[in-house]
């Protein structure tokens, strides 16, 4: 364990210690101070999924809305790490139509639905695997929509020397803060770029987003307004039934998106704080009693998402037959 991280949950059965899992926890406000962490608020992280709302921000910005008569749920889409339920599949299908994009064009692998109900009517009907069932469908839709528009080359556009990867790298470090040269890259499961930077980059990132008056280019805080207020009316399509990205942007304060491997984003809009956490150890599980704990100790006024959160990730552990076996309690309390 590094000595810079924080016990975030502990997670007990039968009386006994079973797992712990530590992390970091930063809040930045709109000064970019550290209002609130938790192990070290400057820990680098990969961004995973959580960059979606921010990759699908050069094309929104350049016009893909106008150019393909794009709906709000098509914009939500494109930010989203999605189940494959039926919702989602009919939108990315006009995603698909409105752009004239082939789905063969996709990088992202052939996939069956995350979403077990889903997927288990498609075997059921005798379907195939797809790219569009990819949970990153969305966002290689978007990408390419804009590459289309842009006359850029089709083939490569998930490579990180792409005329648009260069401009989602320029974007992020903007919205950011720092130096692109700050941001190291990798590769992510979907075979796109994936960004790694201190945590408290990601929330001042989040922050912006929540808040575009803070954002100094116009026509990317109005393109930060468009993506998130879509995410905002259509949160089942960032997400899906029961995840928190969708409970959370059901709450037109909050502007949230996770990644995998356990880092965590969302930023208030009242309140005007930027939160981003990572579980060390990879766990999404916690994600919603860390996030219900963050809010509580913030003192968050809004008592129907606190609500929802303690329905949807509750602090018992239960078996295969939905019997109490454990029990789950975060440790952490948030420092200034």
């Amino acid at each position: 364990m590094n000595n810079n991280e924080a016990l975030l949950v502990n997670e007990y059965r039968g009386g006994l210690l079973e797992c712990a899992h530590y992390g970091h926890i930063c809040i930045i406000d709109e000064q970019a101070r550290i209002a609130g962490r938790a192990g070290n608020p400057h820990a680098t992280v990969f961004t995973r999924s959580s960059a979606k709302p921010i990759q699908a921000l050069p094309g929104i910005r350049a016009g893909i809305i106008g150019a393909y008569g794009l709906t709000d749920e098509e914009i939500a889409i494109m930010t989203a790490s999605h189940r494959a339920e039926e919702v989602h599949v009919g939108t990315l299908e006009s995603l698909l139509s409105k752009t004239g994009l082939a789905e063969e064009r996709l990088v992202c692998a052939p996939s069956l639905p995350l979403d077990e109900t889903a997927k288990e009517r498609l075997l059921r009907q005798g379907g195939a695997y797809r790219r569009i069932y990819h949970n990153c469908s969305g966002k290689h839709l978007g990408v390419l929509a804009y590459c289309k528009m842009m006359g850029y080359p089709l083939d490569s556009y998930n490579h990180p020397d792409h005329p648009v990867q260069r401009e989602i790298l320029a974007t992020l470090a903007g919205l950011a803060g720092i130096p692109e040269a700050q941001i190291s890259l990798g590769t992510d499961g979907c075979g796109f770029p994936v960004f790694a930077l201190p945590l408290s980059a990601l929330a001042t990132a989040y922050l912006k987003l929540a808040c575009p008056d803070l954002i100094g280019d116009t026509a990317t805080a109005e393109a930060a307004k468009v993506i998130t207020g879509a995410m905002n009316r259509h949160p089942l399509l960032v997400a899906g039934t029961g995840r928190i990205d969708s409970i959370l942007l059901s709450d037109p304060n909050i502007v949230a998106k996770g990644g995998f491997k356990g880092v965590y984003a969302f930023a208030l809009r009242r309140e005007r704080v930027g939160v981003t956490f990572k579980i060390q150890d990879g766990s999404e599980e916690e994600w919603g009693m860390i996030a219900l704990s963050v809010l509580e100790q913030l003192g968050y006024e809004n008592e129907e998402t606190l609500r929802k959160l303690r329905e949807a990730f509750p602090s018992s552990i239960l078996n295969d037959e939905g019997w109490q076996v454990g029990q789950a309690e975060t440790i952490f309390r948030l420092e200034p």
